[in-house]
């Protein structure tokens, strides 16, 4: 991106998982061109995640049996799993879709938005056993213990300015697995923003529209020139 931007530093922005990735590279990387990192709803105590951390209890949930007899985790599996933390959301939606189904305008959004929701990539297998056993199950991330190749992931030692924006009613990663990132956070800069949504209306729909990303724009506006 440098290469083509013709940047010397780079502002990062990272969604779920995706926050924890970009955590995990600002911690390691200190001394590269990251200018300024923002996380959506990025879990980091596992014990917040209470039903996903019961479906992955290791007494019940072989991760290596998983994991060595299909290698990349089939993305249905992953997408059931979201399915089942709100069993009866799916029902709703299609009674709302079946309500509006001679509006072509909300069956567009619908359609997109589903589309969007529903897009899951295969998780790569030993990435799935990693994070399974390291942050799921031994919750090391909020005790600053998780390791990325062998080496440990500080995240005191991220200082660039940092935006942790999180959902009010996210049944996803719910504020008690989100809450304590911003402490462990070393930057100066730091803040924490709490907006009305579940953990995919914060960034897609209309309401993100008004919501999210002009809290992100005004951001980055006052440390991006």
């Amino acid at each position: 991106m440098l290469e083509d931007s013709g940047e010397r530093e780079i502002s990062l922005v990272g969604y779920c998982m995706g926050g924890q990735l970009s955590t995990m590279y600002a911690a390691l990387h200190t001394d590269g061109p990251l200018k300024n990192l923002a996380c959506f709803t990025t879990p980091v105590d596992s014990d917040g995640m209470v039903l996903f951390k019961r479906w992955l209890d290791p007494r019940y949930f072989d991760v290596d049996r998983v994991v060595d007899t299909l290698g990349n985790v089939p993305p249905e599996l992953i997408y059931a799993s979201f399915d089942m933390l709100k069993p009866a959301q799916r029902v709703a939606k299609n009674i709302q879709l079946w309500d509006n189904l001679w509006n072509d305008d909300f069956v567009r959004s619908y359609r997109l938005f589903e589309r969007w929701a529903a897009d899951q990539i295969p998780f790569p297998g030993e990435c799935f056993r990693q994070f399974t056993k390291q942050f799921m199950w031994e919750n090391r991330m909020v005790r600053n213990e998780l390791e990325v190749g062998g080496r440990r992931v500080d995240l005191g030692a991220i200082t660039v300015p940092f935006l942790h924006v999180v959902a009010e009613h996210d049944h996803i990663v719910p504020y008690d697995s989100a809450r304590a990132l911003v402490p462990l956070i070393g930057s100066e800069d730091k803040r924490e923003v709490m907006l009305k949504g579940g953990h995919v209306s914060l960034v897609a729909g209309g309401n993100a529209i008004y919501r999210l990303w002009p809290q992100l724009e005004s951001w980055l506006a006052e440390r991006s020139v």
